[in-house]
């Protein structure tokens, strides 16, 4: 038998450890694959869609590959820490440090060819399928197959150039190692966890620190790289410190601790939980990232169509320049008789205010807008609201969009003497089809007019077409017609000289078409990279528990001597699995939550839609990590019930 060949016999008869490290290896591969085939698609840069989409699938296939890196980096280290023993004898035996380092090198190669050519391999069959699955997501027409050469080639020197690195860079491990180490290999009896009061007072106050930064109002990078750094921090020291003191007291409860095999399996996960610290983090930090990611893109996505829904309005049109309303109007209009579309128009005259002494919101360009209360009231039934009827001098009704309140007390304005007071407020979930500004005040028609003596007012003209209230398709004739409008609109914008404001066409399924093309494209790639962390941290949390194997069967052979059933192996071996396998998912669920509620209710977006996201996204890698704990569950108990006396 030759050096090759016993590489090769190595590797085969380890296929128990190596198999979750091949194919998480190969997926990865794969993934990687079916990203190249898309990019590299001769027809993808003449898709309405396609350069954005391009420069997302290459940012998506830059994230898999320096994944892929710390993942094998991770994986061929747990490997090497589990098979001390094994280099040990051999050494024993006479072999030089050179043959090791040609052995490892060579084991990992071969994984690595094999995890290529799998990947490869998988991603033909898959690469129809993947082309028909991705245009369907992000709505464009259809992408024949063709023989992606370019990238194979790049995915195969990608992956051999990543295996070849990484492998020379993991003879570090073994070689600074002594044979009395290697023999000793995971047998060395393990000290008691050492516990820092204070580290643990540190990460509890850390995490304080990441959850108070984020629940501010107003958001800054300042913010929340402080909120990233404390709250990663304090998560790493949860782990290392925090549990483990948790785990310590709750030892102290005799009454629960000495029931049954309780003591068995509480007292490994204090050790276990100081072991896997690093790992437990990493894993966090992955599905956090990955939740949060998911979670955002689909809150974005629910409020885009709830918004497009509660917009009663195709059209809307804000005049700047009075002398071309006209003909601009009857464009607008023209459009939608020759498809013989019935509309209904509505005007709209308005001032734009700003409070003083108030706290302006930049996004919005004014606070308020003042609307005449006549004009108001031929919208109320459309907007679902009561009809307004003698209002007070100076006195008005606030229309909000969201939570956004003002003082019900006279507020004075910029540019002009009035006051004005609060008498109601009326909230209308989705305020943008009528106005910009954060707050529409309406006011009684005489006192509109008396206002425009000291600020300026202009109109806007809305369109209500009632048989455009469904979500639309890019190929309906709401889409076409709103496409086609707005790029005359642009045009305009476009021949408008320096320091003139244009008409300015706001279509609503243009404005939902953008969202939806962009949280479409994001959706996509999130999926198959959620895919990817996900798979990564159960083979992560696999790779750690075959690296225990050998001792926790040492321990449960003991206990069998001495009256230690199958069964009560089994529930002790499965709650500390549990444990260790689903601890990750609601601190991940939590760090999400904040983060979301943070940045999205910066956006103005419900707080329905962040705990409808959270949900979601935290059941969906909750059932993904149970099936992950199924099977390796299966396999490590197995593993341990051959050795039960």
């Amino acid at each position: 038998m030759n050096f090759p060949q016993f590489a090769f016999n190595n590797v085969r008869r380890n296929g128990r450890a190596y198999t979750g490290y091949l194919l998480s290896s190969a997926f990865m591969v794969m993934i990687f694959f079916t990203y190249a085939v898309f990019i590299y698609h001769p027809e993808i840069q003449r898709a309405p869609m396609g350069k954005m989409t391009l420069i997302c699938m290459q940012v998506a296939a830059y994230v898999v590959f320096v994944f892929a890196i710390f993942f094998v980096l991770y994986s061929i280290s747990a490997f090497l820490k589990s098979r001390n023993k094994e280099f040990g004898i051999l050494m024993m035996l006479g072999a030089q440090p050179g043959q090791i380092n040609s052995l490892i090198f060579l084991e990992n190669m071969i994984i690595g060819t094999v995890s290529i050519v799998t990947g490869i391999a998988g991603g033909l069959l898959l690469a129809k399928l993947f082309l028909l699955v991705s245009t369907k997501m992000i709505d464009m027409n259809e992408l024949d197959f063709y023989w992606p050469l370019k990238a194979i080639a790049l995915t195969a020197s990608c992956f051999v150039a990543l295996f070849v690195a990484i492998s020379l860079f993991t003879l570090l491990f073994i070689r600074k190692n002594r044979v009395l180490e290697l023999l000793k290999g995971s047998s060395r009896p393990k000290r008691e966890p050492k516990v820092s009061i204070w580290l643990s007072i540190l990460g509890a106050i850390l995490l304080t620190i990441s959850f108070v930064a984020l629940d501010k109002d107003t958001l800054s990078p300042k913010v929340l790289m402080i909120a990233a750094f404390s709250g990663i921090s304090g998560t790493y020291l949860f782990y290392s410190q925090l549990s483990v003191l948790l785990i310590r007291l709750l030892k102290r409860n005799r009454r629960r601790v000495w029931r049954g095999t309780n003591l068995l399996w509480i007292s490994e996960i204090s050790y276990k939980l100081k072991d896997n610290a690093k790992m437990l983090f990493l894993v966090t930090v992955v599905t956090s990232i990955a939740c949060i990611s998911a979670g955002f893109v689909l809150a974005v996505d629910q409020d885009n169509k709830q918004q497009f829904l509660n917009n009663k309005f195709a059209f809307r049109y804000d005049v700047y320049q009075p002398e071309h309303i006209n003909a601009e109007l009857a464009t607008i209009e023209q459009s939608m008789q020759e498809a013989g579309i019935a509309f209904e128009r509505y005007r709209i005259d308005s001032i734009g205010a700003m409070l003083q002494n108030y706290a302006h919101d930049p996004t919005t360009g004014s606070d308020v807008e003042f609307v005449r209360a006549s004009q108001f009231n031929e919208l109320a039934a459309l907007l679902e609201v009561e009809p307004l009827e003698n209002l007070p001098w100076q006195t008005a009704v606030a229309v909000y969009p969201d939570v956004k309140r003002l003082p019900r007390q006279p507020l004075k304005f910029e540019g002009t003497e009035s006051s004005i007071t609060i008498v109601q407020e009326i909230s209308i979930p989705q305020l943008g089809g009528v106005s910009n500004a954060g707050v529409m005040l309406i006011v009684e028609d005489a006192f509109f007019t008396q206002l425009t003596a000291d600020l300026s007012s202009r109109p806007e003209y809305l369109y209500h077409v009632p048989s455009w209230t469904q979500l639309p398709s890019l190929q309906d004739e709401q889409s076409k017609i709103g496409r086609e409008l707005y790029a005359w609109n642009q045009q305009q914008m476009n021949g408008c000289v320096a320091d003139c404001l244009n008409n300015i066409l706001t279509v609503r399924s243009d404005k939902y078409r953008s969202t939806k093309d962009t949280t479409s494209v994001f959706s996509f790639i999130g999926i198959f990279i959620a895919l990817i962390f996900s798979i990564s941290t159960a083979s992560f949390l696999y790779f750690k528990l075959y690296t225990e194997l050998s001792a926790d069967s040492r321990t449960y052979h003991a206990l069998s001597k001495i009256g230690l059933s199958s069964g009560e192996m089994s529930a002790a071996a499965t709650k500390q699995i549990a444990f260790i396998f689903f601890i990750p998912i609601p601190i991940s669920a939590i760090q999400t939550l904040v983060v979301l509620k943070s940045v999205l209710g910066y956006m103005r977006i419900s707080h329905v839609y962040v705990y409808t996201a959270t949900f979601t996204v935290a059941l969906a890698f909750l059932a993904a990590q149970t099936v992950y704990f199924i099977m390796a569950r299966s396999r490590y108990v197995k593993a341990l019930q051959k050795m039960m006396v």
